[in-house]
């Protein structure tokens, strides 16, 4: 029952952004982020995406597949992160489930681009601030704070484990 309820969680907020900061790891230890748009979530927590199988994120992916995913949505005061194994995945009946037409951009042949490949992330911990209180609300709650010096209650803060 928690496992459901921390995969509806992430996938309501991913969803509601869809776009996150994709980072990597190479073997030399160093970061690399890109954004990329998040193609499925799937209901066993499963987060999909599209690249090129022959891109620098599809080797790092290849030799070190922790991953850390940041969504943000300021407009709603909502920000999530995702930490999670990554694999690289050649399944053409996902590939044609999920496309859309803004993948086509970056993959004109569609589902039939010989360099299109998917990435599976498997999330292990994701942890979320959702503050999407008015922006009245939230700054009454700072300035509450600044005058009795207590701690601004901002809203929800939790970290979730799968």
């Amino acid at each position: 029952m928690k496992n459901e309820k921390n995969i509806a969680i992430l996938k309501e907020m991913a969803e509601s952004v869809r776009t996150c900061m994709f980072t990597t790891f190479s073997s030399g230890g160093e970061f690399g982020s890109r954004p990329m748009g998040t193609a499925k979530i799937e209901d066993d927590g499963s987060l999909w995406f599209y690249t090129n199988e022959y891109s620098p994120k599809s080797k790092e992916i290849s030799k070190e597949n922790n991953v850390l995913l940041a969504y943000s949505d300021p407009s709603n005061n909502t920000y999530l992160t995702v930490k999670g194994k990554a694999e690289l995945v050649d399944d053409k009946v996902r590939k044609e489930a999920y496309f859309s037409p803004f993948i086509k951009a970056w993959f004109p042949d569609g589902t039939e681009d010989p360099r299109l490949i998917l990435i599976k992330v498997i999330p292990e911990e994701a942890e979320y601030w959702d503050a999407s209180a008015s922006k009245i609300v939230v700054l009454f709650s700072m300035l509450k704070a600044v005058v009795t010096g207590d701690t601004p209650n901002l809203g929800k803060h939790d970290t979730i484990k799968f």
